[in-house]
This record gives structure tokens, sequence and C-alpha cells, in this order.
């Protein structure tokens, strides 16, 4: 299997839980309580941004480094985007019911903080990230237009979540904050 490949299966293995879990949480999930957005609109926009930045700034349209010829860039590559894609579906696991492509609040919803949500408050994006990073390095720099895109939607999704969960649990959120880092799992020293 080459790196391509690998990089594929990845994201595939990551859609399928996605949507496998999307599926269950409409038959199975809690009630939607608020959604103070209407993201699908954004999501919508996001989607179609990154297609229309991969498409027309290509490697093969604006020169833009595609190979990183060095092989230990590769293995480090598919290191990152496997265990980012495990963490990511490790995280999705964790939350559970509590899951939704949109910011939203359900019914009896909870805070999760366990899991990988010890390490990170948001842990799917930082596997999302992650994933991107080691993309990038396992096929070429073709994902790095889109991953520059992906990053200021996942950041505007972060800022609305955290807004939300400030507003729900109040107190035992800000606590969270304190305690555990925002994407990027880093020690507070």
């Amino acid at each position: 299997m080459n790196y391509s490949q690998i990089t594929w299966l990845c994201w595939e293995a990551f859609g399928l839980v996605w949507l496998v879990g999307s599926i269950y949480n409409v038959f199975r999930g809690p009630r939607v309580v608020r959604k103070p957005l209407q993201s699908w609109r954004y999501w919508l926009i996001g989607v179609l941004l990154i297609y229309l930045v991969f498409h027309y700034l290509s490697p093969h349209s604006v020169g833009v480094l595609y190979r990183l010829p060095i092989q230990w860039v590769e293995i480090l590559g598919v290191i990152i985007l496997v265990s980012s894609t495990l963490f990511a579906i490790w995280a999705r696991i964790v939350l559970g019911v509590m899951w939704s492509s949109s910011v939203t609040l359900k019914s009896d919803h909870e805070l999760r903080t366990n899991g990988p949500y010890r390490i990170t408050r948001h842990p799917i994006y930082t596997g999302i990230l992650g994933m991107l990073v080691g993309s990038n390095f396992t096929v070429g720099m073709v994902f790095l237009p889109s991953s520059l895109v992906a990053l200021c939607i996942l950041l505007v999704k972060i800022r609305n979540e955290e807004r939300l969960m400030e507003e729900t649990f109040g107190e035992e959120y800000l606590d969270y904050k304190k305690r555990v880092p925002q994407l990027i799992p880093v020690r507070k020293w």
C-alpha cells in the first residue's frame, strides 16, 4: 500500500464514522434544544470554498510545491495522519449522541471531559487538522490551500461552540477551559 492509498483510506474511515454517527444521531440522538446559527449554510459555503481553492489553486495551476521528495517526510506524514485519524474517531465515539455537525445544544446536553476531551477541548478538530497536515506530507502540498480554508472554518466554529458551552455550562466550562487546551494538546507551564 502506498502513501496516497493510506491517505485516502484514513479520510474514508473518518468519513464513514462521521456518516454512520450522523445517521445514528438522527434516529437515536437527543432532541435539539438550541441551534444558534444556521450553520449548514456556513458548512456549505466552506465546502464550496475548499473545493474552489483546491481546484483553482492546485499545484498544477500556480506552481506550488507539489511533492516533498524526502521519504522520511512522507513517513512522518503517515504517522501523523494515521494517529490523527484514530484520535478524531476516538473523540467522535466518546462524544456519542452529543455530537452534531453544527453548533447545537441538545436536550440533557452533557459536557464531555473524559477520553480525548482531557487532552484538548476540541479533539475532533485537532484530529482533522492533524489529518490535513499528515495528508500534505504524504501526497504533497496539494492539500495546503484547502487546509488553510478548513483551518479558518474550524476556528470560526470553535469560537461559536465555546460561546455556547460557556452560556450552557457556565463556571464548569470556564474551569474546564483553564485546565484543558483548546486545540493543540500542549501542557500549560
